[in-house]
């Protein structure tokens, strides 16, 4: 079964999040004329309000993007305080580990580090008090930087980061050489 334009949209603006997708975006990724997205996305956006969907679909500075529903922010909330609780996935510990050891860090060099995407990882971080943003990058577009909070050194019961591991430095090709002897 191939899926239909919409379908693809939909996947687009889902893997896009926050950032959202402009007209040229999705024009040039799907060699279609920005006229005729602009027409499917509007009726995804009036498709999208009706009642019995959770998210709609808005455009804020000429970017589409999905957006949760306001009756459907107090059962995320209380998710989400329910997950603080849990214990954290191993792509959480490893995200959390690096912004720990590095901060603070942009979402991009995060990801050269993992080696995926972590937008969502830093939200549900982010919404569980571990990381917070720690102001912004004097690198071009000026990325979010992110730091852990106190609450991360509260769950991890660290007094400061100075109480964090301390790492062999693998840049060191006659220390790792040693490590692995």
């Amino acid at each position: 079964m191939e899926l239909t334009l919409k379908a693809i949209m939909e996947g687009i603006l889902f893997v896009f999040g926050e950032e959202g997708v402009c007209l040229q975006q999705f024009s040039d990724a799907l060699a279609i004329e920005p006229l005729q997205i602009k027409t499917i996305l509007d009726e995804m956006m009036i498709n999208y309000r009706q009642e019995h969907y959770g998210f709609e679909l808005v455009v804020t500075n000429d970017r589409y993007k999905f957006i949760t529903k306001p009756a459907v922010h107090d059962p995320v909330q209380r998710i989400l305080a329910l997950s603080k609780t849990r214990q954290l996935s191993q792509s959480a510990l490893e995200t959390l580990a690096i912004i720990a050891y590095r901060q603070p860090i942009t979402r991009t060099d995060i990801e050269e580090i993992r080696g995926v995407g972590c937008e969502l990882m830093l939200k549900k971080l982010q919404s569980i008090d571990l990381i917070q943003e720690a102001g912004r990058s004097e690198a071009v577009g000026k990325p979010i930087l992110y730091e852990v909070t106190e609450e991360f050194l509260d769950v991890f019961k660290l007094m400061d980061l100075t109480q964090l591991p301390h790492l062999p430095n693998f840049q060191d090709e006659s220390t790792e050489s040693q490590l692995f002897e």
